[in-house]
């Protein structure tokens, strides 16, 4: 007994070896090379708590995330808790078999919200806005050159149009016509909006 006991621990500790050198990270045995005998099902579906995802690199010349795009969405890699067992992506495993996890591999990937910048700086609209919001340089440089003809036409109509421009763009309200946020320098003046839905938790405890 204890001879074919010691045997099915050799095997599952081979199969485990073989296994982290493919994927990286222990499937279908736990840290005693003992084949799991359940799996909490897909690691996508984990609850908040039993995984922890990576942040986004940043950009330090742009304060936004690296490889965001016109979707603001970034793809970033999950790694779910250890001795979480679970069922990781078909991508980082194409068996689709449970593996038992350290907390160090990844077990899917996940989209977060991103900004996405495609060049237009803050400062130099405000600074635009300031000095030649009358001649509607602002607009033009934010890429809205009717607004930006109408404001030359008129002296930023009549400068009270400037106003509300200097306004517009230093509260961030107004920003590049291509919906891109702005390039904010480190430490700068950038705004978060924050929103609720039905699903927002709100904490009443003080």
């Amino acid at each position: 007994m204890d001879i074919s006991k010691g045997l099915v621990l050799f095997i599952s500790q081979i199969v485990t070896l073989f296994l982290q050198e493919v994927w990286g990270q222990v499937c279908f045995a736990d840290e005693t090379g003992t084949p799991v005998p359940f799996s909490l099902g897909q690691c996508s579906d984990l609850l908040m708590g039993q995984y922890m995802c990576d942040d986004p690199e940043i950009d330090i010349d742009t304060q936004a995330e690296n490889g965001c795009d016109s979707s603001r969405k970034l793809q970033v890699g999950c790694r779910p808790a250890p001795s979480i067992v679970c069922v990781p992506d078909k991508s980082i495993n194409s068996y689709g078999e449970p593996c038992n996890f350290t907390g160090l591999e990844i077990g899917f990937y996940t989209d977060v919200p991103c900004k996405w910048t495609n060049g237009y700086s803050f400062e130099t609209a405000l600074l635009l806005s300031v000095f030649l919001g009358m001649f509607g340089i602002d607009r033009f440089y934010l890429g809205y050159p009717a607004i930006g003809l109408l404001k030359f036409s008129t002296l930023g109509f009549f400068f009270l149009g400037q106003l509300v421009d200097v306004l517009l763009i230093a509260t961030q309200t107004v920003k590049p016509s291509d919906g891109s946020d702005y390039v904010i320098d480190y430490y700068g003046a950038g705004l978060v909006k924050r929103v609720m839905n039905n699903e927002t938790i709100i904490n009443t405890e003080d």
